[in-house]
């Protein structure tokens, strides 16, 4: 709805406020047949176009990748938390971040080590924890647990350091606080006018106080880990004995000298893409899963099928400790995680401006200086895209002749797509595909009777009140399907 001189902000922020915006958007959407446009408040120059038809992103995306950079807006809200880290920046700047991080990530050295953090933490903190959980019998937020793990998990892999907040007692990390308050706090930036959060930024009045001190926090933490890693290199000489992502990149030649600020703004980034993403869509998979149990039937005889095989192979004592050939094989969680990402995806809308006057593939003219939003959210819920069962939690979907099959990027934007297309996807399924796995095969998740979830309108898909749930405890290696008789 538009209204007389203010546009469509207020609905906007009713809807935002009400913490139903993507299901707004998406009926939205629905009624205007995949695209529409909008107007904010008239002097507060907002306009632009709202979408889900693929052809469109991949117009985006790909085909005129150029003409729709982040662009200043989104980078002028984002700048004090981000600065000119990978996500906030486009042109020449983003390139060669990008290029840097795919050629360690992908590397032989960062894959194992990586793996090998991924394992320790499981098998040595979460396993404790949620058995610990099951000892006292008390429900528990497993979405605030999973937030530890990948914070601790990107922690440890990214940066090389252990903040230790997934140790049993659950401490306070303020970090980690402050890190989750910055990018909700954000958030309100883009739903007013510059004229409104500039003055409250620089008055330091309301939110934008609160920001600017969680901010700091934050700063703080990432400017002591690249200072403690100067130190490590200058102690030592070099870190060529180190394998995490910070070290491998100040190990580099040609980023020898690079200022603190540079280091600071990629390890900001990394912990964004790494700690929310994986963690609240694992969260949205374990619920799917408690709702659908004839899912987590097939996942169970997918993994105690390869755990049998390779103690058959190998001729191995009882071990469920996973490796990677492990988790290559499982296909159907694979399927299930996609599933549960492509109906409630971790980031669920994105934008892009568009730097000159444009036509998309649909007809629709996008003028200068407009803003684009694609609501991934929504798109999972349209019967033209995804058909008359797309409401339906149906892993099967993924799956031809026993393969995992990919979908079009363009149609299945959770990782984003094109030349921006994220470049820690196998790391995310390894790290969703090892949780999952070793906490269904131990546990039978189970959400506390009358516990309502809903997502909460941030920047990522959190669970509104958190996943309270319980844990059953069920023998490795059970039968699975006896199990749900």
């Amino acid at each position: 709805m538009l209204w007389p001189v203010l546009g469509i902000s207020p609905t906007v922020v009713f809807h935002t406020i009400a913490d139903d915006m993507h299901e707004w958007f998406t009926g939205a959407l629905i009624k205007a047949g995949g695209t529409f446009s909008y107007r904010g408040i008239w002097f507060g120059r907002c306009y632009g176009i709202v979408t889900i038809d693929p052809s469109n992103i991949e117009y985006m995306l790909k085909t005129n990748f150029k003409n729709f950079p982040k662009g200043e807006y989104y980078q002028d809200r984002f700048s004090d938390l981000l600065g000119d880290g990978i996500f906030n920046v486009d042109g020449e700047s983003w390139k060669e971040q990008r290029w840097i991080v795919k050629s360690e990530m992908h590397s032989i050295r960062f894959v194992e080590h990586s793996f090998q953090t991924m394992q320790d933490l499981v098998q040595q903190r979460l396993l404790m924890l949620t058995e610990k959980m099951v000892r006292s019998g008390d429900a528990f937020d497993l979405q605030e647990v999973l937030l530890r793990f990948t914070f601790d998990n990107i922690c440890t892999a990214a940066l090389g350091i252990d903040p230790g907040c997934l140790a049993l007692d659950l401490p306070e990390v303020p970090f980690a606080k402050a890190f989750e308050e910055a990018t909700e706090l954000t958030l309100y930036r883009f739903l007013m006018p510059p004229f409104v959060w500039k003055p409250l930024n620089f008055f330091q009045i309301g939110y934008e106080k609160r920001l600017r001190k969680a901010i700091k926090i934050v700063h703080d933490f990432a400017e002591e880990t690249v200072r403690d890693r100067r130190s490590n290199e200058s102690e030592f000489g070099n870190l060529k004995d180190k394998s995490d992502l910070l070290s491998r990149l100040m190990e580099r030649g040609n980023r020898e000298q690079a200022p603190e600020k540079f280091y600071r703004d990629f390890c900001i980034s990394l912990i964004l893409a790494g700690r929310d993403t994986t963690s609240v869509g694992l969260a949205w998979f374990f619920w799917l899963i408690s709702k659908n149990p004839e899912v987590e039937i097939k996942i169970l005889n997918e993994i105690c099928e390869i755990l049998r095989q390779r103690r058959a192979e190998e001729d191995e004592k009882e071990d469920s400790v996973f490796t990677i050939e492990d988790l290559k094989k499982m296909v159907y969680l694979q399927a299930a995680l996609s599933e549960s990402l492509r109906l409630y995806p971790s980031v669920p809308v994105e934008m892009k401006c568009v730097l000159e006057d444009d036509i998309f593939p649909d007809g629709t003219p996008v003028k200068k200086g407009a803003r684009v939003f694609y609501c991934i959210f929504s798109m999972g819920r349209v019967e033209s895209i995804w058909s008359r069962d797309c409401l339906e939690f149906k892993p099967e979907r993924w799956i031809k002749d026993g393969h995992f099959v990919s979908e079009n990027q363009f149609k299945y934007a959770v990782f984003n797509a094109g030349p921006r297309m994220c470049v820690g996807k196998i790391f995310a399924y390894m790290q969703m595909k090892m949780v999952a796995a070793s906490i269904l095969l131990r546990y039978s998740v189970q959400v506390v009777e009358g516990h309502r979830v809903s997502p909460k309108v941030t920047t990522t898909l959190y669970m509104k009140d958190g996943l309270m749930v319980t844990l059953k405890p069920r023998p490795l290696i059970s039968n699975p399907e006896k199990e749900h008789e």
